[in-house]
């Protein structure tokens, strides 16, 4: 029997090592519990998130997860649409998005928004966000701060399973 431990237990503490490493740095598998990006992404969907932002460029309309600037929330992950980078200016009215004075299509939203907002530019090293289910998801144009810090990214989406049941 010990030889058998000797032969498993140094295969077991690196497989173990190696996956809290990847977990914790590269990648992570998370599963959303909220309506807010319905319909990109359903309740229970499956996501692979990459957390290597240091090597990728944030870009509008990127899925994101991190940690918001909600009071009592500031432990929870949420996952939501990129729509302000640093600097540009946002503005929600008569049911569209306006980026810096342009009206942007979005056709993954099932709804036009039925609320006003902005206009507001995004401070540096920070970032906007809103949920492609607009009417209901609590996101930035309902927090108090409607800005996440850069350090508040846990990362990008790179994968979404949809869940078969």
């Amino acid at each position: 029997m010990l030889k058998y431990a000797k032969q498993w237990v140094p295969s077991i503490v690196i497989a173990v090592v190696i996956s809290l490493f990847v977990r914790t740095y590269v990648a992570e598998a998370m599963k959303v519990p909220t309506g807010s990006m319905i319909p990109t992404i359903q309740i229970n969907d499956r996501l692979i998130v990459e957390k290597m932002l240091w090597m990728t460029t944030l870009e509008h309309g990127d899925i994101v997860v991190f940690n918001p600037p909600v009071a009592g929330d500031e432990d929870k992950r949420y996952v939501k649409r990129l729509i302000g980078l640093p600097g540009d200016t946002i503005e929600i009215k008569d049911g569209s998005l306006y980026r810096n004075d342009q009206v942007i299509d979005e056709p993954y939203l099932q709804e036009k928004m039925n609320y006003t907002f902005g206009p507001i530019t995004v401070p540096a090293d920070h970032y906007f966000f809103l949920g492609d289910n607009r009417n209901i998801s609590y996101d930035a144009h309902l927090w108090d701060t409607p800005f996440v810090d850069k350090d508040k990214l846990i990362g990008k989406v790179v994968l979404e399973f949809s869940n078969p049941f």
